[in-house]
């Protein structure tokens, strides 16, 4: 994947997260779920942790402190990016540094990350999440893609037949 096109990528990844988290801004009320499919709501929320609501307790009214180590850590892997040369392993860090740049947006902006993905079986929820979310998840599925060796068809992993 040539530089411009990991750009792209990872523009896309942060505009289509701010546009989708900007039409759950002004078409839902926290808390409020709104039934798409059985399993699935939107409901807006808002996260100050980590992933998952991790730390959110410790990162409660921090946001510029939890915006600067995720923007760290963003910038560490847009390096590694940049130096990557598997077309795959770029493409995945590219989705993960997108995804990573809509939830700081969200931090500086809001003071916390906006959520409104709402996956859930009977009484039980999988923590709300977004689009950035789903991002940085198939950039990482990407990057282990890239790490797992196959195996040739007509041969085992050591070459033999």
């Amino acid at each position: 994947m040539k530089t411009p096109l990991m750009l792209f990528v990872i523009a896309v990844a942060a505009v289509a997260d701010q546009v989708t988290k900007a039409l759950a801004l002004s078409l839902l009320s926290a808390g409020m779920p709104f039934s798409i499919l059985p399993g699935f709501n939107l409901t807006l929320s808002f996260n100050e942790g980590a992933s998952f609501g991790m730390l959110s307790g410790v990162m409660s009214g921090k946001p510029l402190v939890m915006a600067g180590l995720t923007g760290v850590l963003t910038l560490g892997l847009a390096v590694v990016a940049f130096r990557s040369r598997h077309p795959l392993e770029r493409a995945g860090f590219a989705l993960i540094v997108g995804g990573s740049l809509g939830n700081i947006i969200d931090r500086v902006r809001q003071g916390a990350v906006t959520d409104f993905l709402d996956f859930y079986w009977r009484d039980w929820h999988w923590p709300t999440f977004n689009l950035a979310d789903i991002a940085i998840f198939l950039g990482a599925m990407c990057i282990i893609a890239t790490a797992v060796p196959l195996r040739s068809r007509k041969g085992s992993a050591d070459g033999q037949t």
